[in-house]
């Protein structure tokens, strides 16, 4: 039995999204996320901060918007770097935390709004992509 084979039997491979270093720089110096969208707009981490901000001040709509543009730009960068729809993205790998707080965000927001069925689609998404994310960010 080759190793080809084993290694299909336990699964995709976890997806590792790369390192955005020049976004971590500007938040860590203080720029604002909204600013920072404007010149890193595939970057899920800024729209995921964003997503937290509106639901902090009661901006449900805005929250569930920025989430889902921090979830549809992970979704893009998970797929230019091998994940197939499927498999793990380790919430240990910090840069795969800006897809996973969006894809969270997103739940949160699809609750508030009624919207039921995705809240539960995307708990599904969040617990099959890495279990420790939903505990590390708060569900």
């Amino acid at each position: 039995m080759s190793d080809e084979f084993r290694k299909n039997l336990l699964g995709p491979e976890p997806t590792y999204l790369p390192e955005e270093p020049e976004v971590e720089a500007r938040l860590k110096a203080g720029d604002e996320a909204v600013d920072l969208a404007a010149k890193h707009p595939t970057s899920s981490l800024v729209w995921a901060i964003l997503a937290d901000e509106a639901y902090a001040e009661g901006r449900t709509i805005e929250s569930y918007a920025y989430a889902r543009t921090g979830y549809h730009r992970g979704l893009d960068a998970l797929r230019r770097n091998g994940w197939r729809g499927a498999g793990p993205v380790p919430y240990s790998h910090a840069p795969n935390r800006g897809f996973l707080r969006s894809l969270y965000a997103l739940g949160r927001a699809a609750a508030s709004i009624g919207e039921i069925e995705e809240a539960e689609r995307i708990a599904v998404f969040l617990r099959e992509s890495d279990p420790e994310a939903s505990a590390q960010l708060g569900s």
